[in-house]
């Protein structure tokens, strides 16, 4: 499982985060990112062995998709 730098960066983009990591990534509870799932708003995620986790690709493509503001 991937850790956060202490900066929010991802150790290795190849790997995944667990949804307390993420949470914590975004500043926000964990109850939000269940609410995500459960609607199916948030990003792809897996249940590996009871535990969700989340493709590190899949984070920071979700972020990306929802950058905003000018471009260069």
């Amino acid at each position: 499982m991937q850790h956060l730098q202490t900066d929010g960066r991802f150790d290795d983009p190849q790997g995944y985060i667990s949804e307390g990591k993420l949470a914590h990534r975004w500043q926000m509870s964990r109850r939000t990112l269940q609410r995500w799932r459960q609607y199916e708003t948030g990003p792809t995620f897996y249940e590996i062995g009871g535990s969700i986790r989340y493709r590190v690709a899949d984070v920071l493509a979700f972020e990306e998709a929802r950058r905003k503001g000018a471009t260069s």
